[in-house]
């Protein structure tokens, strides 16, 4: 079994973020489901916050990634966000 300083030579802290990242999208997907399928309000409450926790985890990932410029997002246009948010709001 490999130690932690030769698994981190192996592997960049690109690849490391990017794994990461996948890694907690499963996560914040489970804890979701476990959030909304328990039948007890403590347990709920439990899983909510971890939730919340792990989703703190997933956009500190993003945020790092994107600010390497390993995770590249194009500006919306102003336009394009207006119009979403009209869809969004008449759908309700």
């Amino acid at each position: 079994m490999k130690d932690l300083n030769q698994a981190s030579s192996i592997y960049n802290d690109k690849q490391i973020l990017q794994d990461s990242l996948m890694s907690q999208k499963h996560i914040t997907d489970a804890y979701n489901t476990y959030a909304g399928e328990c039948a007890n309000p403590q347990l709920r409450s439990a899983m909510l916050t971890i939730l919340n926790e792990e989703h703190g985890i997933q956009a500190d990932i993003f945020s790092s990634m994107q600010s390497n410029g390993w995770y590249p997002t194009e500006q919306a246009e102003q336009q394009k966000i207006q119009q979403t948010k009209q869809k969004v709001t008449s759908a309700v």
